[in-house]
């Protein structure tokens, strides 16, 4: 009787051996799908990852291939707003402890924003900045869409800044289904332009100055400047989302 147990209890602790690495080895696949899942309801995008970590011995979060896209693709075809190569989050895990948010490194890599213009008139981009902000709070759920520091104040946590930030930008692409003769790519090629120390919006001002200079007048069909003389830019379309 004494054997009987022990075997099956050898048994039952192998098959608890083999559940947990198999949860270990899908966590990221699980992860992934929550992810992916969470940003349609709190962004109104609908997103697809190629690859996400989840690092459980290292504090690192990776997604690679991130492709964001309208939910309304009847009206603006299968071209996604965002596609994004790569982003690279490493954090401080004590500071995470202490309910505070100190992100060590952070690469961000946009490849491409591609704008679309639908046969209604109507831009991919600002549609969905519409349709989040119409949203009941139900609606989007307990997280707010776009949380900012009252936002995760609210959560209990507090920013504490980034040490080091890289940025890299492709390509801009504006896509007109009324008038293709309108089509608009415009190259940025930022690459890897590091910010150090990031603690507010405000140490951000040369990253945007820089992107605005690059990205000329491509957003002039989506935003009309408050000055007749003066061409829409990047941080136009910023403060026209809210950002």
């Amino acid at each position: 009787m004494l054997k009987k147990l022990l075997k099956w209890g050898l048994r039952l602790f192998l098959l608890a051996v083999v559940l947990a690495v198999i949860f270990f080895l899908s966590l990221d696949s699980i992860l992934r799908v929550i992810i992916e899942h969470n940003m349609r309801g709190q962004s109104g995008m609908e997103a697809k990852i190629g690859r996400f970590h989840f690092g459980i011995m290292e504090p690192v979060v990776e997604i690679k291939d991130l492709r964001l896209y309208s939910t309304n693709r009847e009206q603006f075809g299968d071209t996604p707003i965002l596609t994004i190569p790569e982003i690279h989050v490493e954090y401080d895990r004590d500071a995470l402890k202490k309910s505070e948010i100190h992100i060590t490194v952070l690469r961000f890599n946009l490849g491409e924003l591609d704008v679309v213009k639908g046969r209604d008139g109507e831009t991919n981009i600002l549609s969905l900045g519409l349709e989040a902000a119409t949203k009941p709070p139900q609606a989007r759920g307990a997280a707010p869409s776009n949380p900012g520091l009252a936002e995760l104040q609210e959560r209990g946590l507090e920013f504490k800044g980034i040490d080091n930030l890289s940025v890299s930008v492709g390509t801009f692409k504006y896509v007109d289904m009324q008038n293709q003769s309108n089509n608009l790519e415009q190259k940025i090629a930022i690459n890897n332009c590091v910010v150090t120390n990031v603690t507010s919006a405000a140490d951000l001002s040369g990253l945007v100055l820089l992107l605005g200079l690059r990205s000329g007048d491509f957003f002039k069909p989506l935003v009309a400047p408050s000055d007749p003389g003066d061409g829409s830019s990047a941080q136009d379309v910023l403060k026209m989302l809210g950002h």
